[in-house]
């Protein structure tokens, strides 16, 4: 059996987190065998066999979308994402900063440094 199959995405970009629709088609293709022809002693499990003249299209079409979704969705190739500090998101804030951390190690001595300018 060979075929086209479509479906209709909806997710998070990994970055932003912002909605994503978007639409994929996969090709697939499958080799089906009758029961009758079939050996179920045989080690290999990965063999499709029809039921009657039917056939479970399910395992098929889902594994073939499945290996096609982006492992990271994104909604733009070059998605900024967001702070790693505040959580703002850089695409609405392209100039968005931050002072410099301060050496945890030497935070002690800023709070110093601000009782002295208070006591000015």
């Amino acid at each position: 059996m060979t075929g086209e199959a479509s479906a209709e995405l909806a997710g998070e970009c990994a970055r932003c987190l912002d909605e994503i629709t978007d639409e994929i088609v996969v090709d697939f293709q499958e080799l089906f065998v009758y029961e009758d022809h079939h050996d179920p002693s045989e080690e290999d499990d990965e063999v499709s066999t029809l039921e009657g003249d039917l056939v479970d299209l399910e395992p098929l079409l889902r594994d073939a979308v499945v290996l096609a979704l982006p492992f990271q969705p994104l909604c733009e190739d070059d998605c900024p994402g967001l702070c790693p500090e505040c959580g703002v998101r850089l695409k609405d804030d392209p100039d968005h900063t931050h002072e410099a951390a301060i050496d945890p190690r030497w935070a002690g001595l800023t709070a110093l440094q601000q009782d002295q300018q208070d006591q000015d």
